[in-house]
């Protein structure tokens, strides 16, 4: 339970410093397991075990959730925040799509 807390802990931190500049990338799920001190299939396997989902599928997960925020809470354009998200502006929209549904535009009109 301490490695899934510690884990979603370190991604809300990682996406806030990459969107906010502090951070140019995002980094792997290898390079977070080692920021963790843990490996990366120890890191995997528990998070399977007790989350259900592979590492990946959080880690994108808290990454639309901010693309969801930034979406309604500002003003920047689609191409913008998938920059500021290390994304092509393209394939933000498909990456946006597929968790969502909808297009980043849509989503935005829908909760302006």
């Amino acid at each position: 339970k301490e490695i899934c807390e510690n884990y979603l802990a370190f991604l809300y931190k990682h996406i806030d410093d990459v969107v906010n500049g502090r951070n140019a990338e995002f980094l792997e799920i290898n390079k977070i397991a080692s920021e963790l001190a843990i490996s990366h299939t120890h890191l995997t396997d528990v998070l399977q075990q007790e989350m259900g989902n592979h590492p990946c599928y959080f880690y994108d997960l808290k990454i639309i959730e901010r693309a969801k925020e930034m979406l309604v809470n500002s003003q920047l354009s689609i191409a913008k925040i998938a920059e500021i998200l290390t994304y092509d502006p393209s394939n933000f929209s498909k990456f946006f799509k597929k968790w969502t549904g909808i297009t980043p535009g849509d989503f935005r009109q829908k909760n302006f």
